[in-house]
């Protein structure tokens, strides 16, 4: 058993002796390698510094927000011309823009016509003059044969509100 320990000892020594031998091949080439590589370094070029800028404009107009009277309270505005109905219920088809539906056909039933309208979702809607349609509070005043007439109220940017006129032509089949 004395033997069987003895035997792994004995090849370690070997292989370490091994190892210790001449190594000045390998010290040679690092002295060679180290002397041949030399890097340098670029200077960094000359910024020049930072100069302060001092906003002077604090008391203009910000280009960004609408051109409204800034001092003069939103209640105190005008109320001439066209105003949204803030107290009326909104109608379906008032959650999607104009140009999101399509007119696909027309029902008429003795004096009575609708226009049938389709939203975004697929959902077929009866309206006619009186309903309203799109974002914009978009009212509709006429169902006509290939078109439904919408008047969309917008803001003007100064506080107050315009008409603009829009249309839903009947949508062509494909």
């Amino acid at each position: 058993m004395a033997r069987l320990t003895l035997l792994p000892l004995l090849g370690l020594a070997s292989v370490l002796s091994a190892c210790g031998g001449d190594m000045s091949d390998l010290e040679q080439f690092i002295e060679t390698t180290k002397n041949k590589h030399h890097g340098s370094v670029e200077q960094l070029p000359d910024f020049p510094p930072y100069e302060t800028f001092e906003y002077k404009y604090a008391n203009v107009r910000d280009p960004f927000r609408p051109q409204t009277d800034a001092n003069v309270p939103i209640s105190q505005t005008s109320s001439d011309g066209p105003r949204p109905e803030s107290q009326r219920l909104k109608e379906p088809l008032e959650s999607y823009p104009v140009d999101a539906l399509k007119m696909v056909g027309l029902l008429q039933q003795r004096e009575q016509t609708w226009g049938l309208v389709q939203d975004p979702d697929g959902t077929i809607h009866r309206v006619q003059p009186g309903n309203y349609a799109g974002k914009n509070h978009g009212k509709i005043i006429a169902v006509k044969e290939t078109r439904i007439d919408i008047v969309e109220l917008v803001p003007d940017g100064l506080s107050g509100w315009v008409n603009r006129d829009a249309i839903l032509a009947m949508a062509e089949e494909n």
